[in-house]
């Protein structure tokens, strides 16, 4: 089978290299298309010979959804023959979606489409103009990806109409990312703590009000004034300097710029709880990593990592701005932490790149 993935997302983020080597070890003969602005400047990393990463648009272009998007289907054809293709895979709902149903409506190739949180958050949302075509987009998708069950459910729920709710429900599938081998080949043990009331929590990712360690770093206010002596580290580039500067003043707070993943292995390792009750949240690879060291996680409900366990199976949701109920949470956590951090050890393995790349490569064979 020939695949084109169509993937805006692959410029940046390259975690989806896993996904494509592994499918070409599955025998998929797999094409992938990248489309970025005409400032675009590629980085010095091996994206793969399969990649064609395409300037096709200017910078100012994404202001109009369809002048960008007219571009990149009129570039996209010149690149590629599709008849030569049994699937597509788009990445996005809107972005990468819109380019594989013209494709589709054109050639007939089927595709799959990954529906993110932007596509919630930011084109449903707010683009009503273009709901109509988020709706048609996914009633012509053969299957459809969702990283999450609150994603799928809030979007479908939300915004999709009666009658076609259970169509998309039922071609729907929960596929989370996967983690960088990195984290499966070096995974801890399961951890334990000799003092219940002195721990240490850590957040890693952008330093923004978006991460919501300010809520968090009050939640541990509220233990350190009943006694305990929680140190919490956050780890990551400063984003928002005003959040920063509110962080930092408080004395149990410790800074650390961003560092490599075998630096980060060992801090995570040194502590005890992950904890990042995120305003919004996509998924959140950070949370897997943490379970893949012993740690116990705490997130947000509603957001992407929430119902991916059972609650308390490796950790809890919580209120995201609610600090008492992030408190309470932290408190479940240390009273049945050993268990928690075993079951954190065992759970990661969901996260296996070679696993979540047969469920996708599944759904290209699948008959519907």
């Amino acid at each position: 089978m020939k695949v084109l993935h169509i993937n805006s997302y692959y410029s940046n983020r390259f975690f989806y290299k896993n996904l494509y080597d592994d499918q070409i070890k599955q025998g998929i003969e797999v094409n992938v298309y990248v489309p970025v602005a005409n400032n675009y400047k590629k980085p010095a990393i091996d994206f793969g010979k399969y990649t064609k990463i395409s300037k096709n648009h200017g910078k100012y272009d994404r202001a109009v959804f369809q002048i960008k998007h007219r571009k990149i289907l009129t570039d996209i054809k010149k690149q590629y023959t599709f008849d030569d293709f049994q699937m597509l895979h788009a990445h996005s709902l809107f972005s990468n979606g819109y380019i594989a149903y013209k494709i589709y409506e054109e050639y007939g190739v089927p595709y799959v489409v990954t529906a993110r949180s932007t596509d919630l958050n930011t084109f449903f949302k707010y683009m009503i103009h273009l709901r109509k075509l988020g709706v048609e987009i996914l009633k012509q998708a053969k299957e459809i990806i969702f990283l999450s069950p609150s994603l799928r459910d809030e979007m479908i729920n939300k915004y999709i109409p009666e009658n076609l709710k259970k169509e998309l429900y039922d071609k729907s599938h929960i596929i989370p990312n996967g983690l960088d081998p990195f984290w499966l080949d070096n995974k801890n043990m399961p951890k334990s703590i000799s003092k219940k009331n002195q721990i240490s929590i850590i957040q890693v990712g952008i330093i923004n009000k978006g991460k919501n360690a300010l809520t968090t770093a009050k939640a541990i206010e509220i233990l350190n004034n009943k006694g305990f002596n929680i140190k919490f580290n956050v780890i990551g580039k400063i984003e928002n300097r005003s959040t920063y500067q509110e962080l930092i003043k408080k004395e149990f707070v410790h800074y650390h710029s961003p560092m490599n993943k075998e630096k980060l292995l060992s801090v995570y390792r040194n502590n005890d709880i992950y904890v990042m009750p995120s305003i919004k949240e996509t998924f959140g690879l950070v949370y897997a990593e943490a379970l893949s060291q012993g740690l116990p996680v705490i997130y947000s409900k509603g957001q992407g990592f929430d119902k991916q366990f059972p609650d308390g199976q490796v950790g809890y949701p919580v209120e995201k701005l609610k600090e008492h109920n992030i408190a309470e949470k932290i408190l479940t956590v240390i009273e049945d932490y050993e268990i928690i951090s075993q079951r954190a050890i065992e759970s990661c393995e969901k996260f296996d790149w070679n696993k979540i790349t047969e469920e996708i490569t599944s759904l290209y064979m699948s008959e519907t």
